[in-house]
């Protein structure tokens, strides 16, 4: 994404040119304001090799992110990824040695156990990233079910996200569909069983139910390109895992040049993902969430048919800008006469 434009100060311009009454204007700006200022922490947890790094190059445009380290002794081994008002902390890999595990998750239960300015938890999500091709993952069953549970609490465990990475190379490479970009059944079964797998022992271990993502993170090896596969599926997860009114400081630092297409059959992800970025503005930005009106599967309540342009111009601003590699562009007219018709048919049952 070009980082001289950015989605709010796109949505400002967007409200500015709107014909709304300026009290109108005024307001939208400040809720505006306020969720450009909210912060996101990201904590990247997993083995060495389990793809953290390709992970987060795919999901991010991490070239605008400036990278420094922890900012204590105690936390120095942990890279930290600033992008100003969403920051990403890296920490060791694990499994490299005993000795260094522990030092690892001493300075992974300090920085877990920070607080923000406000007395909140200061990391908002951890990103667990397994490598699915692996049968021992002891080294990290063991931060997730001493460690992590222990410290947010079983309330607060929907702030980890399992992602099970590396699904084409899960069974070395094989059963895996180039042309496609997908597993065949035969190992569509195998990363069942897998996922299965990490549910049951995480719960046997701590009575917390996970909801494991088993992906791809893709990669570029010379000649060689493999396109991510259920990339959106984790955007997706990880957008449910955070507030509504943060989703937006993560919809400005998507990685635009990802190729997000490749999903699972069942679910479309990316039309999940778009509804979701939606939801945020309508209720934290523009306040229209009313009981009523639906857009696809979603209640998303319009108060009023928009006038002026503005549903079109910032629905549309946000789209191309967040949705623009998910998605073939509608145009504003399109996105109109649908918006119109899920009103209209709502008032008319």
């Amino acid at each position: 994404m070009d980082n001289k434009t950015n989605i709010f100060d796109s949505l400002q311009e967007e409200i500015m040119l709107s014909d709304l009454p300026e009290i109108e204007k005024d307001r939208r700006i400040s809720m505006l304001s306020k969720a450009r200022n909210r912060k996101i922490n990201l904590m990247l947890v997993g083995a060495s090799g389990s793809g953290k790094s390709s992970t987060i190059n795919a999901l991010f445009d991490i070239s605008v992110a400036k990278v420094g380290v922890g900012a204590d002794p105690e936390t120095k081994e942990i890279t930290k990824f600033d992008f100003g008002n969403f920051t990403i902390w890296d920490t060791p890999g694990l499994g490299d040695s005993v000795i260094a595990d522990k030092i690892h998750i001493k300075h992974i239960a300090k920085k877990l156990s920070e607080t923000d300015e406000n007395e909140n938890p200061l990391i908002d999500l951890v990103l667990v990233v397994l490598d699915a091709s692996s049968k021992d993952l002891s080294v990290s069953y063991d931060v997730i079910n001493n460690t992590l549970i222990p410290i947010l609490g079983r309330d607060n465990a929907h702030r980890i996200l399992i992602g099970l990475n590396q699904s084409d190379l899960a069974m070395k490479g094989r059963n895996w569909d180039i042309y496609e970009n997908a597993p065949n059944e035969i190992l569509q079964d195998f990363l069942s069983k897998k996922y299965l797998s990490v549910k049951r022992r995480i719960y046997e271990a701590t009575g917390v139910m996970v909801e494991p993502v088993c992906y791809s993170a893709g990669y570029t090896d010379g000649s060689q390109k493999q396109e991510p596969y259920n990339l959106s599926k984790l955007l997706y997860y990880i957008l449910t895992a955070v507030p509504s009114e943060k989703r937006l400081v993560l919809a400005d630092k998507l990685n635009t040049l990802t190729n997000w297409s490749f999903n699972d059959d069942d679910n479309d992800y990316t039309e999940a993902v778009k509804k979701g970025f939606w939801y945020s503005l309508l209720k934290d930005i523009i306040k229209g969430i009313e009981e009523g009106a639906v857009i696809g599967s979603y209640a998303i309540g319009i108060p009023g048919i928009f006038i002026g342009g503005l549903a079109g111009a910032v629905i549309g601003g946000l789209r191309w800008l967040v949705v623009k590699p998910l998605f073939e562009i509608e145009s504003l007219t399109e996105t109109n006469e649908k918006l119109y018709e899920s009103i209209n048919q709502v008032n008319n049952n």
